[in-house]
């Protein structure tokens, strides 16, 4: 069996965490790829390192003395390394890395020095090979991952290596210069491993306990989802359930790889399984889990005969494209139909777009509606549980909540509630206490 395992910066703030993360993966021998982040903030008010790097590029880039910002990334390395009691210097890194950012290598290599060092330490601590990323993640001219010239050449170098440290979130463009992913590019980088090994299991270490049933920020302790489907993830990762990486999923999912979202402080915690299908679903919840998102605006547009006017729908997208606006729902009536966007998105543009409208599709009314929140329920189990969508309009109507919007994915493994922001909160708790079980 083969485990590919990444650990983000929380698992790796400090020499303790460290020692945690050694612990875990020496715990295991199938635990072969390693996948490290930068070091993370070791208490509320501290900086994370990769933030201390962009710190760092910004001075430079302005011609400025980074010795003290610099002295601050030095300390953190050299204290976890003799935290750790070691054998190993950075300085002949850190003097490459120093003189790289005076003269002013780039954004991305300054960002990425923190998952290169993390690495090295963490090889030497384990005895693991280390392997730049820079020698095995490729990208294209666009910035794009180049995907099969990375998923060969990570394939062929890793049958060398039955364990090795690969660090998280950067590659390298055609020209050589280090290109980083977005933040959190650590968890793309790990399951792009995964997928060049034909990894078993796919091991995502941070600081929860797994995927959540809902935000613990609006929601209460919220109980931990124990197996979600992709589907699932996507649909609750789009309205705001953030966990993994959101472009993380795609080089597992493709090769059917299961993901396990574990917490470096509570190993003993099974965490939340992130599989390609799954048939059982927990009949007394039904839902796998509830999320949302604020700042949504509705433009109405009503029409007598609208239903049976051709192209009529195509006109009204047509205008949000030509305006480069992407609607989020389109939940319409026989004579209405109703857009729902960003608000954002049409913010400065608002009369430019109603006017257009009109030309274009000459409406009987329009009006936008802003203030709207969206609350996405979730789960496989809800198409064979009759009377879901009673249950959620139901615990809303006794909430005292207006719905404002409704919307019902045609794979019934979602319903999106439209409510007035105001609601928000009081209607995510309604929702999540008529479903779970105490």
């Amino acid at each position: 069996m083969v485990k590919v395992v990444k650990f983000g910066g929380s698992s790796l703030a400090d020499a303790d965490q460290f020692r945690k993360v050694i612990k875990i993966i020496k715990a295991e021998n199938d635990r072969k790829y390693v996948i490290p982040s930068a070091p993370g903030k070791r208490f509320s008010d501290d900086v994370k390192v990769t933030d201390l790097l962009y710190r760092c590029y910004e001075v430079a880039s302005k011609g400025e003395d980074i010795t003290e910002v610099f002295s601050q990334i030095k300390d953190r390395f050299n204290t976890i390394i003799k935290e750790l009691g070691i054998e190993l210097s950075l300085e002949e890194e850190f003097n490459k890395i120093h003189s790289a950012m005076v003269h002013k290598a780039g954004r991305d290599y300054a960002a990425s020095r923190g998952e290169y060092l993390n690495g090295i330490i963490l090889a030497k601590a384990l005895g693991y090979k280390f392997i730049n990323a820079s020698n095995v993640i490729f990208f294209n001219e666009d910035g794009t991952l180049d995907f099969e010239k990375t998923n060969n050449v990570l394939s062929e170098v890793l049958k060398e290596h039955e364990y090795a440290v690969i660090p998280g979130f950067y590659g390298v463009m055609p020209n050589d210069t280090i290109k980083t992913f977005s933040r959190g590019g650590s968890d793309i980088t790990g399951s792009i491993i995964a997928r060049a090994v034909e990894a078993d299991l796919y091991e995502n270490w941070t600081d929860v306990n797994g995927f959540l049933m809902a935000d613990p920020r609006v929601v209460e302790n919220p109980y931990t989802i124990s197996k979600v489907t992709y589907k699932e993830l996507r649909e609750l990762s789009y309205m705001g359930a953030t966990v993994l990486h959101e472009e993380a999923i795609f080089p597992v999912r493709t090769a059917g790889i299961p993901i396990n979202i574990r917490n470096t402080n509570h190993p003993e915690q099974a965490g939340t399984m992130i599989v390609a299908s799954s048939d059982s679903y927990d009949h007394e919840r039904v839902i796998t889990g509830i999320a949302g998102k604020h700042g949504f605006s509705v433009i109405t547009i009503e029409k007598d005969m609208m239903n049976s006017e051709y192209g009529f729908g195509r006109r009204v997208l047509e205008v949000l494209e030509k305006k480069n606006i992407s609607f989020e729902h389109l939940p319409s009536g026989i004579d209405t139909m109703s857009v729902v966007l960003a608000t954002e998105a049409i913010e400065g543009r608002r009369e430019d777009i109603i006017e257009k409208l009109n030309d274009s599709v000459k409406p009987d009314s329009i009006s936008i509606e802003d203030n709207i929140a969206l609350i996405a329920v979730v789960g496989r189990g809800m198409k064979n549980a009759k009377g879901t969508a009673a249950r959620v309009f139901k615990s809303i109507a006794e909430a005292d909540v207006n719905v404002r919007m409704i919307d019902q994915g045609s794979c019934e493994y979602n319903i999106i509630i439209g409510v007035s922001e105001p609601d928000f909160k009081k209607t995510m708790n309604a929702i999540y206490k008529e479903f779970v079980v105490e």
